[in-house]
């Protein structure tokens, strides 16, 4: 394995386009069962607040040391001014498009006796105007970032994904997306994509074997014009499919706690190794191994270069 350096990881900057949220965690004591009906009422005892979405790829990428912009359409509102102050916390360069008439997304999630026991969402869907002038912060960022990550999160804010991804390979830069839906040829072009199985199978149908989903996953590639697959697999590892073949990795074997933002975290770390200067085929071991860390701590969480390395 190809061991990147401090200081590679330092140097390598990813500019992460996509829609964000806020993850708010009220957490409590469950002690009855409410007169007014049957459900646990929940004495909140404390709150948390995280970014969720892009906003969290972002934060994988810089706390695996290196250099992330983040650019998303947000509303005005208290969410998104909480989330910004949040990010820059970290590090992460924000360029957040507002717009009163958009809610940002809030997830709040009720937590009582060590179990999600609610989740209650807020969003809508962002105007195109919006939408469009996010296309010239997008082309003035461009230069300075080796490798542009497109989360897509179905929320709207990437609909002008396929002229984004066009104006980044033309300016010969590595793009990465991680794909929502069922029609992927918004993302024609992309360097890499990285589905998980179930939303593989939306998009080339259900495999019987090895050979079937290999013959599918190459051909979604040379049809859409891509460098690379990679498709996650929870417990059977990944596997990379690209212009040589496949190359499968097994699962980094641990106990499985929780897999919330797995996929952000082998997104995130193949995009900083990728920027770092190494090919697919040798950030596919270490994006494996960030993602067996991650499911082993609670929540949306992320991997330090130190736990990668140890």
């Amino acid at each position: 394995m190809m061991n990147p350096s401090k200081e590679q990881m330092a140097r390598a900057q990813v500019l992460v386009v996509g829609d964000v949220m806020l993850d708010r965690y009220w957490y409590g004591a469950v002690d009855r069962i409410s007169p007014e009906a049957p459900v646990p009422v929940v004495r909140i005892t404390r709150e948390e607040e995280r970014g969720g979405g892009a906003a969290n790829v972002a934060y994988n990428v810089v706390t695996l040391g290196a250099q992330a912009s983040l650019l998303t359409v947000v509303g005005d509102d208290e969410a998104s001014h909480k989330l910004e102050a949040l990010l820059a916390s970290t590090g992460i360069h924000t360029h957040f498009g507002r717009d009163a008439a958009l809610k940002t997304t809030v997830k709040l999630r009720v937590i009582g006796r060590q179990q999600q026991l609610l989740r209650l969402d807020f969003e809508n869907t962002p105007k195109t105007e919006v939408l469009a002038s996010q296309t010239a912060s997008f082309v003035s960022l461009l230069p300075t970032h080796r490798a542009v990550l497109f989360s897509d999160y179905g929320k709207g804010g990437l609909a002008h994904v396929g002229d984004m991804i066009a104006r980044a390979r033309a300016a010969g830069k590595l793009v990465l997306v991680d794909p929502k839906g069922s029609d992927y040829s918004r993302y024609q072009n992309a360097s890499i994509i990285t589905p998980n199985r179930a939303e593989l199978q939306q998009v080339v149908g259900a495999w019987d074997d090895e050979a079937d989903l290999c013959t599918r996953a190459h051909n979604l590639r040379t049809k859409l014009g891509l460098d690379a697959v990679l498709l996650t697999r929870s417990e059977e590892g990944m596997t990379l499919f690209d212009g040589d073949g496949q190359l499968h990795v097994e699962a980094h074997a641990r106990e499985v706690f929780d897999v919330t933002g797995a996929g952000d975290t082998v997104i995130a770390t193949m995009a900083a190794l990728v920027a770092a200067g190494l090919s697919f085929r040798d950030a596919l071991p270490w994006a494996n191994r960030a993602g067996g860390v991650v499911v082993g701590k609670f929540g949306t969480a992320t991997v330090s270069y130190e736990e990668l390395m140890a």
